[in-house]
């Protein structure tokens, strides 16, 4: 290398839309949540205990689904959003069902509609329980970014839908050759003895705060992303859609 020649930089990866799906049993006195604990193998995050959850697919946009997102839920998802799109926050919930679907085998969603009659191909596995995703549970609880110089960067949104919304359960999606190699029902306390990334033991203590005042639409969302080497805290506060135009 010569005195004019400069090292070239490590390229920062783009981050990924994502989501997750928190599954909340409120049916005891202790609320408990379900989390997976990631495949040894997994290069981002193996052997970690996780919500399920995964990467945004194009088949998400196409997906028919029942009801809608509260509003306030839709301003804060396109609220920071580089590019912003009216279907956007409804494909993103859409993501969290479906990943967690093929992580765990739990549809989230409802049977009082038959089969979707138009599936597009992500889908299909899920449409053969003759469900359709709904939306009208789900919360949106937290958004996280990867920082940067790790292996995987995702831009990831967390939602929390009861455990009631669950209308059916396929084995042999967890396993030994499976993403998750075992789930397990905690509650707050036994999850934080479990091996967890530090944002997934973040999101939790933001979800039990949640969860004391009722879990209120009108809550801040907290937004965490690095910013000059370090992790900043925002809030998403944005209370209804922007006019089109």
């Amino acid at each position: 290398m010569t005195l004019l020649e400069r090292p070239k930089r490590a390229a920062v990866l783009k981050p990924r839309d994502a989501a997750t799906l928190i599954i909340i049993d409120g049916s005891r006195r202790r609320p408990r949540v379900l989390m997976g604990r990631r495949h040894s193998r997994q290069v981002f995050m193996g052997d970690m205990f996780v919500f399920p959850g995964g990467r945004y697919e194009p088949d998400d946009r196409r997906m028919s689904a029942a009801g809608s997102l509260h509003h306030t839920v839709e301003a804060r998802l396109l609220e920071r959003c580089r590019a912003i799109s009216a279907d956007r926050p409804r494909a993103l919930a859409l993501t969290a069902i479906r990943e967690t679907f093929e992580e765990t085998g739990l549809v989230i969603g409802t049977k009082d509609y038959g089969v979707p009659a138009k599936v597009p191909p992500s889908w299909s596995d899920y449409a053969q329980q003759a469900a359709f995703p709904e939306l009208d549970g789900l919360h949106f609880i937290a958004r996280a970014i990867t920082p940067p110089g790790r292996t995987r960067r995702f831009d990831t949104r967390f939602f929390a839908v009861s455990a009631k919304a669950i209308v059916a359960e396929c084995p042999g999606f967890v396993g030994p050759d499976s993403e998750f190699v075992e789930i397990a029902w905690v509650s707050f306390a036994e999850a934080a003895k479990l091996n967890l990334p530090d944002i997934t033991r973040t999101i939790l203590v933001e979800l039990e705060r949640r969860l004391t005042a009722g879990l209120p639409h009108s809550a801040p969302v907290p937004f965490y992303h690095a910013e000059r080497g370090k992790i900043r805290r925002d809030e998403l506060i944005a209370m209804s859609l922007p006019a089109e135009g």
